[in-house]
């Protein structure tokens, strides 16, 4: 499965999807008008997600989030998220920069009153309020090259207005995006480590550069990043062929290895024996004269 980093790539091949942006902001419609869609996206901005028809599942680590017909999600960026559309699906999606963020607070003249507890994320309804505003920006897709700037601008800021209005824990969530902190990075490695996903990809969700995510993770785990995922996939792998009934081919897809041939060849090498002997008795025991 592909990460796509967005908001850049929804707007380009192969996604074309009807966009507006403006600079700290950009706003995208996303119709897909068929019985159901899966993938999933590397948030390289804060997302608001708004589903005007169908469902949206959306998994980010151990959480799911079952975003529903008029209700939206706001996601911080440096997120990895599947998404599993189903129904007629269309929504419309919000990508804000943290400048943005500063400038509606500071012109808004909102009070920081974040707590050190992360505000809690979930799907909320959309008041009627809300629709009626996300519908008249709807229009502005089918002639982007005619909206000025300074309307988009100002119609961005309202809503955020309604955001902050809507719910006080969302009004949290927004406070507590602007704050540019580096992820925990054990709980970065622990959550992503079955997906195929690279050391690149880590090191920015972890809000890091390559080199310094390298350097952090050696200082806790005393190992390079790729040897260390390389060893919990195969760790994984072995637990599953033995305490459940999936083939080895699916196991192999279910921690994160995207070549079957590769995948057999390193379980050999790393516990002695292929992984189709796991479940033979007997068999799955190393080479004693395996140096």
């Amino acid at each position: 499965m592909k990460y796509n980093r967005v908001p850049s790539e929804l707007i380009s091949g192969p996604f074309f999807n009807r966009a507006l942006t403006i600079n700290g902001l950009s706003v995208v419609e996303s119709c897909a008008h068929i019985i159901r869609t899966q993938g999933a996206m590397l948030l390289e901005e804060h997302l608001l997600l708004y589903v005007r028809s169908g469902q949206n599942v959306i998994t980010h680590g151990k959480a799911t989030y079952v975003v529903k017909q008029h209700e939206m999600l706001l996601m911080k960026k440096n997120t990895l998220m599947q998404y599993d559309k189903t129904g007629q699906y269309d929504s419309v999606l919000f990508f804000l920069k943290d400048e943005f963020l500063l400038d509606f607070i500071r012109i808004a003249n909102i009070k920081d009153t974040t707590t050190k507890e992360s505000a809690a994320i979930s799907p909320k309804p959309v008041t009627e309020r809300m629709q009626k505003f996300i519908e008249s920006v709807v229009p502005y897709f089918s002639e982007p090259e005619n909206v000025d700037e300074g309307l988009l601008r100002i119609k961005m800021l309202e809503l955020l207005y309604d955001v902050a209005a809507t719910d006080k824990n969302l009004l949290q969530q927004l406070l507590q995006m602007k704050h540019p902190v580096k992820s925990e990075l054990t709980a970065i490695v622990e959550e992503n480590f079955t997906n195929p996903i690279t050391i690149e990809q880590l090191a920015y969700l972890s809000g890091r550069s390559l080199a310094s995510f390298k350097r952090d993770f050696n200082t806790i785990y005393n190992i390079p990043p790729s040897d260390w995922i390389r060893i919990k996939r195969l760790n994984k792998a072995k637990e599953a062929l033995e305490n459940t009934d999936l083939s080895v081919l699916d196991i192999c897809y279910m921690v994160g290895f995207e070549n079957p041939s590769h995948f057999s060849r390193i379980f050999k090498e790393h516990f002695g024996y292929p992984p189709s002997a796991v479940r033979q008795p007997g068999i799955n025991e190393p080479d004693s004269n395996k140096n």
